[in-house]
């Protein structure tokens, strides 16, 4: 009797397993055909574009230009939300904990991926939290110096820095920022101490640089109607070819060969974000960079130029890119909270 009771109960076991087994699997499979039937309909609603700084800024007017480009191709609207501070970190975190379904997405700086995880070390790793979705845009730096310094190029200031006594000061904005290591990147190659300044920001240390606090900087092309006016002399830019907006200042590529920082921005989406999604909008965001209004916007932004690549080309980047900062980073000892 027991025994009958016994395989009675075991009976009635597996037929519950068998019957959540179902449940859950039935589960799963309309979760899956769902998440397709909502990818093969994506857009059918606004989406909203993260950036990580204030209006003004390249990743905001980079942000600002390609909203207006798409909201034109899609039909729907496409806006941007500012959420500013700690590098990058809280418009990652915000963005990263946001559904995986393509209608939250991030402006992302290079730095957010290839600097702040060696600089921040108790932060979010951006790497891990979300999908690439395309390149947007590229930038260079320029060697801007103050207008009153005795020199013309890059050479008279390598030569200028190497003789100053006391150490020349130079501006960023701020330790770790891409102004600061593309200055230490410089003192390498061209073998020159210089006393770094860190400001609160890039305007701060723009305005230091023309009062003379510092005798130089690295700046954005942004500061081409600065370098125009004569407030500050343009010696040098970062990238391996000249800048559009500046053509006549040479590269430091042609005096230190090799030489290259060139800064990019590129459109990021949670790390769950079904692929028929990132197809679409890698597709849209693509044909908004090759439009002729949308280029000139960048360009009259401070020469900022539309970055197109292929996924596999924005992975080498980004390697390339953590490659070069990581190791600067870990020469100067730096790490912030």
């Amino acid at each position: 009797m027991i025994q009958k009771i016994l395989m009675q109960g075991l009976k009635r076991t597996s037929i519950l397993c068998i019957g959540s087994g179902l449940i859950l699997f039935s589960s799963l499979a309309l979760s899956q055909t769902s998440s397709n039937a909502n990818s093969s309909n994506y857009p059918n609603k606004s989406i909203r574009l993260i950036s990580p700084i204030p209006p003004g800024g390249a990743p905001d007017l980079v942000a600002r230009a390609l909203a207006n480009r798409l909201s034109n191709q899609l039909g729907l609207s496409v806006f941007v939300e500012n959420k500013v501070g700690s590098n990058g970190n809280i418009a990652a975190d915000v963005v990263s904990h946001s559904p995986a379904d393509g209608y939250t997405l991030l402006i992302g700086m290079d730095s957010l991926f290839v600097i702040n995880p060696y600089l921040y070390p108790k932060s979010i790793n951006a790497n891990n939290e979300f999908r690439q979705v395309a390149t947007l845009a590229s930038n260079q730096f320029v060697l801007a110096i103050n207008s009153k310094l005795p020199v013309k190029n890059l050479a008279e200031f390598v030569d200028y820095a190497k003789k100053s006594n006391p150490i020349a000061a130079y501006a960023s904005g701020g330790n770790g920022s891409q102004h600061h290591l593309t200055m230490e990147m410089l003192k390498s190659r061209a073998d020159i101490d210089l006393l770094h300044v860190p400001y609160k920001g890039g305007v701060e240390a723009t305005t230091a640089t023309i009062g003379g606090e510092s005798i130089a900087m690295f700046s954005g092309t942004s500061n081409a109607n600065l370098i125009r006016s004569g407030k500050l002399k343009a010696v040098a830019v970062s990238g391996l070819k000249r800048s559009k907006d500046l053509p006549e200042v040479p590269t430091i590529a042609e005096t230190y060969p090799g030489f290259d920082n060139t800064i990019w921005i590129g459109l990021f989406a949670p790390k769950d974000t079904p692929d028929a999604v990132i197809a679409k909008l890698r597709q849209e965001v693509n044909k908004a960079l090759t439009d002729p209004e949308m280029i000139e916007t960048l360009a009259k932004a401070g020469g900022i130029e539309p970055l197109i690549t292929s996924q596999e080309e924005f992975s080498n980047l980004i390697k390339k890119d953590q490659l070069k900062y990581s190791t600067i980073i870990k020469k100067l000892n730096l790490k912030l909270n």
